[in-house]
């Protein structure tokens, strides 16, 4: 502001301190605005945090969920295979032993039929 030299001395020192007065206020202003924005923004930084943190909570859940559900799964199919294993270990014994009976089955109607020729001449011996 220009001055104009017929001020007195006490005028230019209320004039200074006007201004001074006037540009502090400029610079409170300008710092409460620079923080009410620095509070602003760390309330949206501390939302998207929690955001963040919410949604890896949620995915270390679906992970854990998944991971529990795969070992399930896994036990499951062992014991699937190890009763499907068993019943063909049961299958065979089974099998193995039809076939055991069949031939004792067999060897006895042989050894019938063996029994049956022998007695059958020894009936033509005793005849003669």
């Amino acid at each position: 502001m220009p001055r104009q030299d017929n001020e007195k001395f006490s005028n230019r020192l209320d004039t200074a301190a006007k201004a001074r007065a006037e540009m502090l206020a400029k610079a409170k202003a300008r710092a409460e605005e620079a923080r009410r924005k620095l509070e602003e923004t760390a309330d949206e930084r501390r939302a998207l945090a929690t955001a963040r943190d919410e949604r890896q909570k949620k995915r270390e859940e679906e992970k854990r969920l998944a991971a529990e559900a795969a070992e399930r799964a896994r036990i499951e199919e062992e014991e699937r295979q190890r009763r499907e294993a068993e019943e063909a270990k049961l299958a065979a014994e089974a099998k193995k032993r039809e076939e055991a009976d069949k031939l004792v089955r067999l060897l006895a109607e042989q050894k019938a039929a063996r029994d049956a020729r022998y007695a059958a001449r020894k009936d033509r011996q005793k005849k003669r």
